[in-house]
């Protein structure tokens, strides 16, 4: 029996010893397993490397940014802005000094048109005219003799008519004459002449010119174009499952090719119902501030922004992205290595929110220790560089 019990007790020792030896081994594997995955994550600089790679270390801060749905577009002119030139009588064109491009003012002539049928309206225009003088005196007189009974009231009744025949007649002849861009005011003075002034309706650029000299146009030829570009506005379209996030008022950003990256401001005027067969819907925004830059048809990316959030944010530059990831940078401590102090920083996967104004919103996990001012917000892809490069070099450390 002591012998039993001997060997019994010498069991549970050497039990205690494996379970021992085995929960160490087990600690020490954990350990490098954690080490192994924060190096993965980890770069190492030296102070020289520091210096070359102008890293700048910032905070995270709260920013107003919106919640915004985007949108594409163009810059769009209404159509009392656009006006197309034509010849109402026709004619042959015997005169234009337009080009495209060019500057011109409301009343300025921009072509002389030549017509021989001119002639004849105005001469019936001039008959017409001595024609009513003399019915108005007739009708002075007849309305005179008609007071004292002497002369017929039939007679009183014809003259009256008469009168009112050639006013109406006169006026129409007038209204096709200024309409023709004859001057009036030398036809009163006796002078018929064959040609007459196409006159610009609007101040604004030429855009088109369809004519040139001995050219014949039809009253339907359109001779020129004309856009004032002092009242553009910004037409969006905007995809069905959104539209009913957009609101009268509400502000948009755009930005279009030609004007470097400058940012344009406008507020959402109107929203079209109609739903089109792209299943997109048309949104009208009019221009805070009139530009001078935008021209109409020019292609737009907008954001419409639907309201502001206060976030944590950093700087779009401080946000990497790796293989359809997010990432942060974070100097974590200084090490000392062979005498030499070396800078850690280390890569964060955190979630990416709203981006405006150069800013990024993003949320870092929940368990993270990371300082929010220590950040790095400028020189993240050299260290992303750096990091992956010592990753294939050294098998997954960051050093």
């Amino acid at each position: 029996m002591k012998i039993i019990h001997i060997l019994f007790l010498a069991l549970l020792v050497l039990s205690g010893c494996n379970k021992s030896q085995v929960s160490e081994v087990d600690t020490k594997e954990q350990a490098e397993n954690h080490e192994s995955e924060a190096g993965e994550n980890r770069v190492e600089l030296t102070a020289e490397q520091y210096k070359n790679s102008k890293i700048e270390l910032g905070e995270v801060t709260l920013r107003n940014l919106s919640n915004v749905i985007t949108a594409t577009g163009k810059i769009d002119i209404p159509p009392s802005n656009l006006v197309s030139i034509s010849a109402p009588l026709g004619g042959f064109v015997r005169k234009t000094e337009l080009l495209q491009g060019m500057k011109v003012r409301k009343g300025q002539v921009l072509a002389v048109i030549e017509n021989p049928d001119f002639i004849p309206i105005q001469q019936e225009y001039l008959e017409t005219k001595i024609e009513l003088e003399y019915a108005e005196l007739e009708f002075e007189r007849q309305k005179e003799l008609s007071t004292e009974n002497v002369g017929s009231q039939k007679i009183f009744q014809q003259a009256t008519s008469k009168v009112k025949t050639l006013k109406a007649r006169l006026a129409g002849l007038k209204e096709r004459i200024r309409t023709a861009g004859i001057n009036l005011g030398t036809l009163e003075k006796g002078t018929v002449v064959n040609h007459a002034n196409i006159i610009s309706p609007i101040s604004g650029s030429v855009t088109v010119v369809n004519v040139n000299l001995g050219m014949y146009v039809s009253p339907t030829d359109v001779m020129f174009e004309i856009v004032d570009t002092d009242h553009l506005h910004v037409e969006l379209s905007v995809f069905e499952k959104d539209i009913s996030q957009v609101k009268i008022g509400q502000s948009v950003r755009f930005k279009v090719n030609n004007t470097l990256g400058k940012e344009g401001l406008a507020k959402v005027y109107l929203i079209n119902p109609k739903i089109n067969e792209d299943r997109t819907v048309r949104v009208h925004c009019h221009l805070e501030t009139d530009d001078a830059t935008l021209l109409p048809e020019n292609y737009v990316n907008a954001t419409i922004e639907l309201g502001i959030n206060s976030v944590p944010s950093l700087p779009d530059q401080a946000v990497v992205t790796f293989e359809g990831k997010s990432y942060v940078f974070v100097e974590k401590e200084k090490e000392v290595e062979n005498g030499k102090t070396l800078s850690v920083f280390e890569m964060i996967e955190v979630q990416r929110g709203v981006s405006e104004n150069g800013y990024t919103a993003i949320t870092l996990p929940e368990n993270s220790t990371a300082a929010p001012s220590k950040m790095v917000v400028n020189g993240t892809y050299d260290l992303l560089s750096k990091l992956k490069n010592s990753e294939e070099e050294g098998g997954g450390h960051g050093h």
